[in-house]
């Protein structure tokens, strides 16, 4: 009974299991690569049960997918692999790839995640530390740093452009100098700390008593887990001017008078020692862009648009399509509000019909007409001249005009109204 009790007492509940965070597995000497026949130490750092166990297990260790016979909270291991750790009630830990080798030039680097503005630092080793001369360092094939004889390489703040394969050369003495040897090539991966910050607008606070309105600016960016306590510092800037230097606080508020020039500001985010900096776009405003201006909108302007006192252009109106000839009716001395054709004369070269009618439009039309206007107006007085000298030749063909045309001579007016086209007599 009492052995049943413990072993209930000692699983831990779902919502306890959820509440706990992975283990942090960690290696002594923090170095990746090792030669063969050397050992390292590996510690789980992570919760461990209170309660007095009959059967103790802290802490369960995998090679792969093998469980290792070990229940301590740090191991000693020299077999290559990717090792995990795992305590009672929490997830597994983040895998260690350990690797040995057999060459005589091994470049180590840590193994823990390098972040941008920590110091990256990668060793040349030769075998069983045996001191290395004529030592190079490369970065993606290309050198980068040479050393007479044995150092480690390190680059003070890392970068994310200092991510890549890297790899060392260099000589020993066995027991005479060697040819240049090189180690197999490492890949290095540098952790973004945070992203880049985006400028975000939270809202308008009203002015009260002395302290002035505005809008309210937030710069916004978002951390790496492992790295969610360190602390950022923020600065506002509106074009190149800083408008509040760093400081802890994320938002900043826009005074009202340069409240139409939001789109000018932006925002960076800086580590407290400046180590790492990024700063955002510009401030995107939501639902504004570039809206349809109707004052600037280009109208199509007709060709044929001539010019009214003032240089203001004449609207016209789009000419009937139909080219049939209309009925002839006899109106006698009138002129209708159309354009009226002097006797025996051509049709004015301006358009059909137009607003306002001008004398300058009466007596020379429109600069430069339309084509196709001019064209419709050709075809049209055809059909009526047509029309006309078969009354003429056939009067008995029209009986209802034939005590109306007496004469050839007659004036047309076409109507801005409809498109019936009148006789007039002179």
């Amino acid at each position: 009974m009492w052995e049943l009790t413990a072993l209930l007492l000692l699983v831990p509940s779902s919502g306890q299991a959820a509440t706990l965070e992975k283990p942090i597995l960690s290696l002594h000497p923090p170095w990746t690569t090792i030669f063969k026949g050397e050992r390292v130490t590996l510690r789980c750092d992570g919760y461990h049960p209170l309660l007095l166990e009959l059967r103790p297990i802290s802490t369960l260790w995998y090679l792969g997918h093998l469980l290792l016979p070990s229940h301590k909270k740090s191991i000693e291991v020299q077999t290559p692999g990717v090792y995990r750790c795992q305590t009672r009630g929490a997830p597994v830990s983040d895998p260690i790839h350990l690797s040995v080798s057999n060459d005589w030039l091994i470049l180590q680097v840590p193994y823990a995640a390098v972040f941008e503005g920590e110091p990256l630092v990668m060793r040349c080793r030769g075998w069983y530390d045996k001191v290395v001369y004529k030592l190079h360092y490369y970065h993606d094939g290309q050198p980068v740093r040479y050393f007479h004889s044995s150092a480690n390489y390190t680059v003070p703040q890392a970068r994310a452009s200092d991510s890549g394969r890297y790899q060392c050369s260099g000589t020993m003495r066995i027991p005479v100098e060697s040819a240049p040897m090189f180690s197999a090539k490492v890949a290095v991966t540098v952790q973004e700390l945070f992203q880049a910050p985006v400028l975000r607008v939270m809202g308008r606070v009203e002015a009260r008593g002395a302290a002035l309105g505005g809008v309210v600016l937030r710069c916004e960016t978002l951390l790496h887990p492992q790295k969610r306590d360190t602390p950022l510092q923020f600065a506002f800037y509106k074009y190149s001017r800083a408008v509040r230097r760093f400081d802890w606080g994320a938002e900043y508020t826009v005074p009202e008078p340069e409240v139409e020039e939001l789109e000018s500001h932006w925002c960076e985010v800086a580590t407290a020692s400046r180590s790492v900096r990024k700063r955002s776009p510009w401030l995107q405003l939501p639902g504004r862009g570039s809206p349809l201006d109707v004052a600037s909108t280009t109208v199509p302007v007709p060709q044929a648009a001539a010019l009214a006192p003032g240089n203001k252009p004449l609207s016209f109106r789009k000419p009937p399509l139909s080219i049939s000839v209309p009925s002839i009716t006899s109106v006698p001395n009138t002129t209708s509000a159309g354009l009226l054709f002097p006797a025996g004369g051509a049709p004015t070269a301006g358009p059909p019909a137009c607003a306002p009618l001008t004398p300058l439009e009466q007596t020379t039309g429109a600069l430069k007409p339309d084509m196709d206007l001019l064209l419709r107006e050709m075809q049209l007085l055809k059909g009526l001249l047509s029309r006309v000298v078969l009354e003429l030749k056939e009067p008995q063909a029209f009986p209802e005009h034939r005590d109306t045309l007496e004469t050839p001579a007659s004036h047309f007016a076409v109507s801005q109204g409809t498109p019936e086209t009148t006789a007039v007599e002179s």
